[in-house]
């Protein structure tokens, strides 16, 4: 049994006993969870590490069109970002981050950080070392995550449905062997290229535009016919004139 089934069990034999999700949340997680375990209430005015892992896992609900800084400061945008995920797990939405917030984030997570529904080894199919790009294996490495857990927000607004990560980080090498552009975002990491599925390129490129992706190109874009392309580029590009983008 994996560790977050296990905790998914524990879960609701706690609550078929009467005890509150917030219980749960506190005196499970330390032992149930192999990533990372917050150890306070997270509200506006509050900073450091423990905030900057919360706006990684909510950057996908910066709200449509905007991102969200990843700075470990608890200002207006990253509250608003933790009431949108709230709304969409049926949480209170507060804006404030609690035990519920966390229980429901410790569900969604794996051990290596990376959400349930995607993986490191679905962003790099490249190499194993996240080497040889534009940016430092760590930085690169940890751009991907970022670019998860947005994916991850986006899946569970589709309806939870799979979406399929065709290409993610590129060292140089492996970029100019599939002819990508010299300065393609794939280079840092912070990118996917996302293939048809149970919803269309389109759908893909309009609902990317309401979590925290910059640049998105899909269908009409010269190259992007047979695919959509998410990042998160410094300055906002997004091209899919046959999708109305």
């Amino acid at each position: 049994m994996t560790l977050r089934l296990l905790r998914l069990c524990l879960t609701m034999v706690l609550l078929a006993a009467g005890l509150s999700a917030a219980t749960v949340a506190m005196a499970g997680a330390a032992h149930a969870d192999g990533c990372f375990t917050w150890t306070r209430t997270l509200r506006q005015g509050a900073s450091g590490a423990d905030v900057t892992q919360l706006q990684i896992r909510v950057a996908g609900y910066p709200g449509s069109g905007a991102v969200l800084g990843i700075d470990g400061s608890y200002g207006p945008a990253t509250a608003a970002a933790v009431t949108r995920f709230q709304q969409a797990y049926g949480l209170p939405a507060d804006g404030v981050a609690g035990s519920a917030t966390f229980s429901r984030i410790y569900a969604l997570q794996d051990n290596d950080c990376t959400p349930v529904n995607f993986s490191y080894a679905e962003l790099n199919d490249c190499n194993t070392t996240w080497s040889g790009g534009a940016v430092s294996a760590a930085t690169a490495q940890s751009n991907a995550l970022r670019t998860m857990w947005k994916l991850q927000a986006m899946r569970h607004a589709l309806g939870d449905l799979p979406i399929t990560v065709t290409s993610g980080f590129r060292s140089r090498a492996c970029n100019a062997a599939v002819g990508g552009a010299t300065d393609s975002r794939h280079l840092y990491g912070d990118s996917a290229d996302l293939a048809a599925g149970p919803h269309s390129l389109c759908k893909l490129a309009q609902q990317a535009r309401h979590h925290g992706f910059s640049g998105i190109l899909g269908p009409g874009y010269p190259g992007h016919n047979d695919h959509t392309h998410v990042d998160y580029r410094p300055s906002r590009f997004w091209s899919a004139p046959s999708c109305g983008i």
